[in-house]
């Protein structure tokens, strides 16, 4: 059984919309509530350590875990929130509030302690209302009730835009369930996204990448997205399609009408939906291209070689941010990795001090003068070499 994703757009009326968004709406009030008395009560016990309490007779701590918040909440909520019983609204929704801020503060004490990889994680912000609407609901609770319907708990079964027949015919035959859904509204729009344990044996089968088969270099660029060299002596270039790059001038444009409007205003709320669309156009063309590009990398090649590349290094560039940001290399990379484990082709990353650019393909010599407005450069042996071919040759070498 494979953990996977499984996203679909939602079609839902007008009532429902509005229910979706109460969850939503209902999921940030929980977060915030809990948030706020963690808060006050670390503040209160660090104050009273200035006063020279003793530990054990300071304000006792507040608990972390999913359990304990929620307890508070059932027990606060009555007294602040009257509306949560009013409304008919979903109880499982608080709990899934709870188990996100417990794992914000999880995260974030991880971290502090240095016991978390990756960089560092802040302690958890009060959620806004413009942050966007999301609500999680767990197990179970919701679920697909046809290949065209969803059902929502208080909601009732709301219509969907993609069938998910794929989905429904593996959890009528006990070859997939449900863990988890989260719904989330974006330029105006509803989604779900299924959190599924699936058997993707048949698929991954029909799909499976061919043993002894082709074997791939790939250097990733900005002018030219990826540079891909195969064993057999072919070099191709997939050109930087600029998702971001191509829609700026909207994106001005749209920024400055939105600029132009009166805070509160019918004709504001229009201009923010427009320049939400424009972000989520971007988006979803991103996602699209990098689905496609990895999905045949993973489906046709036995063995694919890719940089370690330290994109949140790179970002701090002013001059390049936006074009990596664009680009999007590190998704391309979770891609390829666990595509690479459902159709059994092997992912190879080298490791990122290694000098695939500079290293010359005939005398391994190392250019350590390169730079990197340097674009071609000869080697002292007479070699003239293309940057970006020269490393996705290099790179495609580490594979033997």
């Amino acid at each position: 059984m494979t953990l996977q994703g499984f996203r679909v757009e939602l079609a839902p009326d007008a009532a429902q919309a509005d229910r979706l968004a109460q969850h939503a709406g209902l999921h940030r009030v929980v977060f915030n509530h809990c948030l706020a008395h963690v808060k006050a009560v670390m503040g209160q016990r660090a104050a009273e350590r200035t006063y020279g309490i003793p530990d054990d007779e300071l304000t006792p701590a507040v608990g972390w875990s999913a359990p304990a918040l929620e307890k508070y909440w059932r027990a606060t909520h009555r007294q602040t929130y009257l509306w949560f019983g009013d409304e008919g609204l979903s109880s499982r929704v608080p709990k899934e509030a709870c188990r996100a801020l417990a794992a914000a503060l999880s995260n974030w004490a991880k971290s502090k302690a240095g016991a978390r990889k990756g960089r560092r994680v802040g302690f958890p912000r009060f959620r806004r209302r413009k942050d966007g609407a999301t609500c999680r609901f767990d197990a179970h609770t919701a679920h697909p009730a046809t290949s065209r319907l969803v059902h929502v708990p208080t909601i009732g079964k709301v219509p969907v835009r993609e069938d998910m027949g794929w989905l429904t015919d593996r959890i009528a035959d006990g070859r997939a369930r449900v863990l988890g859904s989260r719904f989330e509204r974006r330029a105006g729009r509803w989604w779900v996204a299924f959190q599924v344990e699936v058997d993707r044996t048949d698929v991954n089968a029909h799909h499976t990448a061919p043993v002894g088969g082709p074997v791939v270099g790939i250097d990733l660029g900005i002018t030219t997205f990826a540079t891909i060299a195969a064993d057999d002596g072919t070099v191709v270039e997939v050109p930087n399609p600029r998702h971001l790059g191509h829609k700026l001038r909207r994106l001005r444009r749209a920024n400055k009408t939105l600029a132009r409007k009166q805070r509160g205003s019918k004709n504001r709320a229009k201009a923010v939906a427009a320049l939400a669309k424009i972000h989520l156009d971007v988006a979803h063309a991103r996602a699209d291209f990098l689905h496609k590009l990895t999905t045949s990398l993973t489906r046709t090649k036995s063995t694919i070689v890719i940089e370690d590349l330290s994109v949140a290094g790179m970002v701090k560039n002013r001059r390049l941010a936006r074009h990596i940001a664009d680009a999007g290399w590190a998704e391309l990379r979770r891609q390829l990795t666990y595509k690479a484990d459902w159709y059994g082709s092997k992912v190879v990353v080298a490791d990122r001090w290694f000098p695939s650019t500079r290293t010359c393909t005939t005398c391994a010599e190392v250019n350590h003068n390169l730079t990197l407005a340097d674009r071609t450069w000869t080697c002292p042996c007479g070699t003239v070499h293309d940057r970006d071919r020269t490393a996705a040759i290099n790179l495609l070498r580490l594979a033997a």
